[in-house]
């Protein structure tokens, strides 16, 4: 293997895990890593793709701002883009991100407003003629949630602004759970029996996509705007410290901890008193976000990426705490992967009581030599899952014990194994529970089969009533077996049943994702879609075959050839084909299918489909769907509620096309 064919290796790797982490933090409120080990798979993935720049790709995380939305709420887009930021983590990276602006306004005289990076969910709110007429999550950056309904619960968001408000503007701001009333909100879940929120960021963010806005109003939420989107009808302020000023005269809540400066040196002492006061602050926040006060410099200056040049994240060290590991335990994973991980004494750590952390595998245990017994030192910065970073070998009173991977499986006794040149060890056993359990979860998740209403609870509960034994069981559920279930009412009954007879015309790709091959993630399974057109073809593909597709190697290809030689993914295939679901697409040349070579455009709510669905139709026949128009885009989808991208078809003379005319478009022949 070459070395620009390793390095493009690498890269396909860290977009999987940054793309993995993005969905569990944005989409599943429910992150597996800390912030400092995701801003460090950003950076590694930044610097390669700097010294590779023919290995970026639109696709790539470096590319885009967030996580998609969840269609459920409804489709806002933003008609400028809510850009992420830029992080230092030490005084050099500040210092050289203020040469490098410094450099490009040479000659003109900085000033910067400081302000807490608060950790709580970024909206969007927009009003016209002075009233609030929606609220949006940040999305992937161009398109966002809609939770109007719900942010009108938050009190210190104004309904309506006095008459000499622009006529149209948007305001920025993060909605946030301050610390009391986190405490106090998961009192009140302990006490009824739920399970507890882990951290205020994670708190919030549950509470505002709450499909019930009355769930929303008994939170305790709180905001605080940090920036002017845009502004129509009237003119606004030259800076952004008196932009704030302005906002806080039309009544929107500002932060009273920010400050004005006007030396980088200020900057450094701001940032400093912000980490010593930070655990008395009233709310989370992990840094202080730094932007040019001056709006024409941070208009000269724009944005590199999705990134702005003119503002940058400071952020805090990450939060560290130590307390006794009292046992090592191994969990196991969907493709039978043995994951331990520490149980720790109860600890306080920036707010947060933690109890359990991540030890990723053996290697690492050894390396940093962590023993039951040992006192060790925590680390998170924001996580829901902490890590262990090592003991405090000056503490040990030779009680401690060194730890060993077990032999049999925890769950189900079968003997461990682990192959060559792996840190893994694996359960080999297929029908292991907690795999089961966890391909079930896999299956129905919104990346495969998109059952919805199956959650990790009903999975559980499907499998100890023995419901179902597997994902193929699924399809014989009836909404009568379903409503008898505890907690289970007959129209989510109805509902699920629905959802699983939707999914039999789930595309070929996400039916190869959802049956969990091991290193088959969403974008190989599209691949090896587009290359079999069936799950038939594909389970008799050699290595050969396999290994003559650019993006496959030797790995994967023996992973795929392993999981459809054994005879139980064989049963389950057979009983999902006989159960209706489609496993194989028409073959069809590319150039002869009806879309080919078009690129089109949605904006808007559809009222048939779902983003996804619609997007998944077009890729279907042939057509590219984009997020942005351009000149080369053919038609742009209007649907109801269109945004700027309309504006923007106008203007390059692209064809706007409204539903109907998509759907004609979709049934041609």
């Amino acid at each position: 293997m070459s070395e620009a064919d390793r390095v493009k290796e690498t890269i396909d790797k860290l977009r999987a895990q940054i793309n993995h982490h993005n969905y569990r933090y944005y989409v599943l409120d429910s992150p597996e890593v800390s912030d400092a080990g995701y801003d460090e798979l950003i950076r590694k993935l930044k610097r390669l793709e700097e010294e590779y720049p023919q290995f970026v790709t639109p696709d790539s995380p470096t590319q885009r701002v967030g996580a998609a939305p969840v269609e459920a709420f409804g489709i806002i887009e933003h008609p400028l883009p809510l850009l992420s930021l830029g992080n230092a983590f030490s005084s050099d990276e500040l210092t050289a991100w203020y040469i490098r602006v410094s450099k490009l306004i040479e000659g003109e005289q900085l000033s910067f407003v400081c302000e807490h990076k608060i950790d709580g969910l970024a909206v969007a709110l927009t009003y016209i003629n002075g009233q609030l007429a929606t609220g949006a999550t940040r999305g992937d950056g161009m398109r966002g949630e809609d939770i109007t309904q719900n942010l009108r619960t938050v009190r210190s968001i104004p309904l309506s602004i006095p008459g000499e408000a622009p006529v149209r503007f948007e305001v920025r701001g993060e909605v946030f759970l301050p610390k009391e009333g986190f405490k106090k909100l998961n009192e009140e879940r302990a006490a009824e029996g739920l399970p507890l929120f882990a951290n205020p960021r994670n708190a919030a963010a549950g509470s505002v996509r709450q499909l019930d806005p009355r769930i929303t109003a008994k939170r305790p939420l709180d905001i605080y705007i940090y920036m002017l989107g845009y502004a129509e009808g009237k003119l606004t302020p030259n800076t952004h410290w008196e932009t704030m000023e302005y906002l806080k005269s039309l009544g929107f809540k500002i932060n009273p901890n920010n400050r004005r400066l006007s030396a980088i040196g200020e900057v450094e002492e701001f940032y400093h008193t912000s980490v010593e006061s930070r655990e008395s602050l009233p709310y989370e926040a992990d840094g202080i976000v730094v932007k040019i006060n001056q709006l024409d410099l941070q208009q000269r200056l724009g944005n590199i990426g999705h990134e702005p040049r003119w503002a940058i994240a400071y952020k805090f060290p990450a939060v560290q705490g130590t307390t006794r590991l009292k046992e090592i335990r191994v969990s196991v994973g969907r493709t039978g992967t043995l994951n331990p991980y520490a149980v720790l004494e109860p600890v306080s750590i920036g707010g947060v009581t933690i109890k359990q952390a991540a030890l990723h595998n053996e290697d690492d245990i050894k390396r940093k030599d962590i023993r039951t017994g040992d006192t060790v030192i925590i680390q998170r910065a924001g996580e829901v899952i902490p890590q262990v970073m090592g003991p405090v070998q000056s503490k040990r009173t030779g009680r401690e014990k060194v730890f060993t991977m077990p032999g049999q499986c925890p769950v189900c006794g079968a003997e461990v194994v682990k192959p060559e040149n792996e840190v893994m060890y694996y359960c080999p056993n297929a029908s292991c529970p907690a795999q089961v359990q966890e391909r079930l979860e896999h299956f129905v998740s919104r990346g495969g089969m998109d059952i919805r209403g199956i959650c990790k609870r009903l999975a559980a509960l499907l499998l100890r009533e023995g419901l179902v034994k597997d994902a193929a069981d699924l399809y014989d559920l009836t909404t009568e077996q379903l409503s008898r279930l505890e907690r289970m009412g007959d129209k989510s009954a109805r509902n699920i049943i629905t959802s699983i007879e939707k999914s039999k015309q789930t595309p070929l790709s996400r039916v190869i994702f959802a049956l969990g091959i091991r290193h088959v993630g969403e974008e190989m399974a599209e691949l090896l879609a587009r290359e079999f057109h069936s799950i038939e073809v594909l389970t008799s593909a050699s290595r050969d075959n396999l290994i003559r597709i650019p993006a496959i190697g030797a790995e994967i290809a023996d992973s795929i050839i392993a999981f459809f030689r054994q005879k139980e993914n064989q049963r389950i295939i057979q009983r999902l084909r006989e159960s209706g679901v489609k496993l194989e697409e028409e073959l069809t040349r590319r150039g002869e299918l009806p879309l080919a070579n078009m690129e089109l455009v949605i904006t808007g709510r559809l009222k048939s489909f779902t983003r996804d669905e619609a997007e998944a139709r077009i890729k279907a026949l042939g057509g590219t769907p984009k997020d942005n128009v351009t000149r080369h885009t053919t038609y742009l989808v209007a649907g109801t509620d269109p945004g700027s991208k309309s504006a923007r078809a106008r203007t390059l003379g692209v064809t706007q096309i409204n539903e109907e005319d998509f759907i004609s478009l979709l049934e041609q022949k």
